[in-house]
């Protein structure tokens, strides 16, 4: 209740008390209801009173609630402005963040690709140096397959050869097997008369085999494949010789009584020959010299071709003296340069083969030996025109190939015009 209303309520409420107690009077009554009358007027007049006294309260509480109101939109506008402003603020701090970040994050990536281009580089850089290392590795690989080959093919051309030296040794055997058979049917009567002769001649043929087997023997320290055929080779000579002891005897004289026929007539052919020969042997250079050079070792066949081409002679190489044979048959050498001891044809045999065929028999002969004093009386006995003991002065050696083709203004060296017994020795 409103403090006025309170007061008047107060005032009020006795005089009404004592105006409704039983007691009263009619006129009491009257004058009751006039005073409830007059209540009701003042009370209503206080109303209108109140309200009028109120209306500049309520029109100055609306004021200041319109004001209030007035201010709270301001500041609700000025609270969105500052909102407003705020998140235009953020927004572009967050546009800068993000060109920061985007900034950060380029250079990031710049310095990614700085560090992935130098890792790139250092890669490439590694693939170069291991292509570079496998391209040498691969050089190198390509030689030693190459060295190989060459090994490879130089081991095949000399089993080819010694097949080939076989095969013509094979041959031969049976050529001389058949030829033994007939002259063993026609000298059949003679046999008995000449068993002494025999004998001796298979003595011979014993030391001989002795003697091949002891060279194998040397041979297989040097070269494995040459003391396997000449050990097969021995083996079997002996496997064969208890069944073709008779064919072998009678071959064995009826060759020597060849050879013989061969030595008479190559010595009646000499002087023709040599004289045939000189002049034009005389009339070769150096160059125009054909040197042939019988060997089994390729390493001698290479140091003796060396100082040869040094002093411009023409070289040919022969394996052993089976192969030289067959090269002097295609093109016939001015001066033989052989071995003693070779697979299949020794130097003896080769010289022997050389004396025999007219056409070769004045060749000059110079032999390589180890053993020169054991070795000279089969040399001179063979017709070796110089014999040359190991290690050898290599002037010596171009001396007497001068002093062979008349290239010194001397005459011509050739067997004939020496003869048995005449044979140099250089030690």
């Amino acid at each position: 209740m409103p403090p006025v209303a309170a007061w008047h309520h107060r005032r009020f409420e006795p005089m009404l008390a004592a105006l409704l107690a039983p007691d009263i009077s009619f006129m009491g009554e009257n004058l009751l209801w006039l005073l409830v009358g007059t209540g009701l007027c003042l009370l209503v007049g206080w109303q209108i009173l109140r309200r009028r006294a109120d209306a500049p309260r309520i029109d100055g509480q609306a004021e200041r609630e319109a004001a209030a109101r007035a201010e709270a939109q301001s500041q609700a506008e000025l609270q969105a402005e500052e909102e407003r402003l705020a998140a235009e603020r953020a927004k572009a701090e967050r546009i800068d963040a993000e060109r920061q970040r985007e900034a950060d994050e380029q250079a990031e990536r710049e310095r990614v690709a700085a560090l992935e281009a130098e890792r790139e580089a250092q890669r490439q850089a590694a693939e170069q140096a291991a292509r570079e290392a496998e391209a040498q590795a691969e050089a190198q690989r390509q030689g030693e397959r190459r060295a190989e080959e060459e090994r490879q093919a130089v081991a095949r051309e000399l089993e080819e050869r010694v097949a080939a030296a076989r095969r013509r040794e094979a041959a031969e055997r049976a050529e001389r097997e058949r030829m033994a058979a007939v002259e063993a049917e026609r000298e059949a009567q003679r046999l008995a008369a000449e068993q002494a002769a025999r004998d001796a001649e298979a003595q011979r043929q014993a030391e001989r085999r002795a003697e091949e087997e002891r060279l194998a023997a040397e041979r297989a320290e040097r070269e494995r494949l040459a003391a396997l055929a000449a050990e097969q080779e021995a083996q079997r000579r002996l496997a064969e010789q208890t069944a073709r002891e008779a064919q072998a005897l009678a071959e064995a004289r009826r060759l020597a009584e060849v050879r013989a026929e061969q030595e008479r007539v190559a010595a009646e052919r000499a002087p023709v020959e040599r004289v045939a020969m000189g002049p034009r042997r005389a009339n070769k250079t150096a160059m125009q010299t054909l040197v042939l050079v019988a060997d089994d070792s390729k390493v001698v066949r290479i140091k003796t071709g060396r100082l040869l081409a040094q002093h411009q002679y023409q070289i040919a190489y022969a394996t052993d003296g089976l192969d030289a044979v067959q090269q002097m048959q295609a093109q016939l050498p001015d001066v033989v340069i052989t071995d003693v001891e070779m697979p299949g044809m020794d130097g003896f045999e080769l010289t022997r083969h050389i004396r025999a065929n007219p056409q070769t028999a004045q060749l000059p002969v110079i032999m390589i030996t180890a053993a020169d004093d054991r070795h000279r009386e089969q040399a001179d006995s063979a017709g070796v025109s110089v014999l040359l003991g190991k290690p050898y002065p290599e002037d010596a050696l171009i001396a007497h190939i001068r002093l062979a083709m008349g290239q010194d203004g001397a005459a011509p060296l050739s067997a004939a015009t020496r003869g048995h017994g005449a044979l140099d020795t250089v030690t």
